[in-house]
């Protein structure tokens, strides 16, 4: 049995419901849920203070993944997937199977593959991507760790994982790459 047995089950029956959970990625705390789910992707953005026309990162537990969300006709992304080590969220072009609220006006979406051990069990478990905005209010802040969440966010959500709570190291958001439709790398943020 996974070590965080209760803290997944909750977050899924939180995700089923339409609900949003306040959880530890691979980078910073995120404010998530169901990326298919266009109302639940409306109450981040509300929770947020966040214009709905800046995008939000999915998480998905495999490469593999990837493909039930975007077109894709350059498959040399998944070799630069592989080959990095920090977190990397990677822009595509022509989202689908999303809530439309979370795709760019130009249908592309940011996805990553979270290598947190307990973000790809919830993600796994619940057989879709999850969105993942960092906890803050918009134009604050990014909370670095679980201490610096506002207690408006906390307050806010539906469940709060209990796992790394206790945790001080300061984490730090994803790199941001876009993958452009004639293959060409663009890094956006290091």
């Amino acid at each position: 049995m996974f070590a965080n047995h209760d803290d997944i089950q909750a977050c899924l029956e939180v995700l089923q419901k339409g609900g949003i959970i306040l959880y530890p990625t691979d980078t910073v705390w995120g404010i998530g849920c169901d990326a298919t789910n266009e109302a639940a992707v409306k109450r981040i953005f509300e929770l947020k203070k966040r214009a709905d026309s800046k995008a939000m990162i999915i998480l998905v537990h495999d490469e593999q993944s990837i493909l039930n969300y975007v077109e894709i006709n350059e498959l040399q992304v998944f070799d630069y997937i592989k080959g990095i080590h920090k977190p990397t969220t990677v822009i595509y072009q022509n989202a689908k199977n999303l809530a439309n609220n979370l795709m760019s006006d130009d249908g592309s979406v940011a996805i990553r593959v979270c290598k947190d051990q307990f973000c790809k069990e919830l993600i796994h478990q619940y057989g879709k991507p999850i969105v993942s905005t960092s906890a803050n209010i918009s134009s604050y802040p990014t909370a670095l760790c679980f201490n610096d969440i506002s207690m408006e966010i906390v307050e806010g959500v539906d469940y709060v994982v209990k796992h790394r709570r206790e945790e001080n190291e300061l984490q730090q958001p994803s790199s941001i790459i876009k993958w452009d439709e004639t293959g060409q790398l663009i890094i956006i943020r290091p």
